[in-house]
């Protein structure tokens, strides 16, 4: 019969001295623990990591142990997706023997396959924003292309406009003739300005002062006779 107690105590001494920074004892009844993987550091010593929980079912080995995901960093959730499909896998396929050790060394192959893949997609990301940029500035220097239709409806569109204006000014014109008034009109609204010089007189006295130096007697005018006139008939 087989003692399943004695084999994990036995995979947990021999983790902690595997992992002696990163393995941690949650409980014993279950029996639950954790162990942090972190990736070797990618090209810019960028690293991905993530912790696993593990917890033992009764009769592990020979039964799965129950597995998580509790924290990770700088992993997209696809990667997330990809690491617990890993874990299922590897669990299935190894089945009846101590596995945390397995498991743990997939996962930590998998994060540094994801290092590696996270220069691939920075550079696909920036080829992708250049190429953006570049269609982006062709488009804003050829313009839009002219089909029938889109200039049809332009040309609607700016028909309609100008006959707006046209109807504007119209308007505005008409107004402006309205608002003009008529020398009758002026006198119907203001019935003083037919006295207007009549009051200017009264003002200045009634009195107008001439200034005879500038006039003549007829008899000091020196006037040819016509008959003397050579032009004259």
């Amino acid at each position: 019969m087989t003692d399943y107690r004695e084999e994990q105590r036995n995979e947990l001494e021999a983790l902690e001295s595997i992992y002696p920074d990163s393995f941690t004892v949650l409980s014993e009844k279950p029996t639950t623990f954790t162990i942090t993987v972190t990736s070797e550091a990618g090209e810019n010593d960028e690293t991905v990591q993530t912790t696993l929980k593990f917890t033992y079912r009764e009769k592990y080995p020979d039964e799965t142990p129950l597995y998580e995901i509790v924290s990770q960093e700088n992993l997209e959730d696809n990667d997330v997706t990809d690491i617990i499909k890993l874990l299922e896998q590897q669990a299935e396929e190894n089945l009846g023997m101590v596995m945390i050790f397995t498991l743990v060394s997939a996962v930590q192959e998998k994060l540094n396959e994801i290092v590696d893949q996270i220069k691939t997609r920075r550079e696909e990301e920036k080829q992708q924003k250049e190429r953006e940029a570049e269609e982006e500035e062709k488009q804003r220097f050829h313009g839009t292309p002219v089909t029938i239709e889109n200039f049809l409806n332009w040309k609607a569109k700016f028909d309609a406009e100008l006959l707006e204006i046209k109807r504007k000014k119209m308007k505005e014109e008409e107004q402006a003739g309205k608002n003009k008034l008529s020398g009758k009109q002026l006198f119907e609204m203001d019935h003083n300005l037919d006295t207007s010089d009549i009051q200017f007189l009264e003002e200045a006295g009634n009195s107008v002062e001439v200034d005879e130096s500038l006039f003549q007697e007829m008899d000091d005018l020196e006037l040819e006779d016509e008959e003397d006139d050579p032009d004259y008939n």
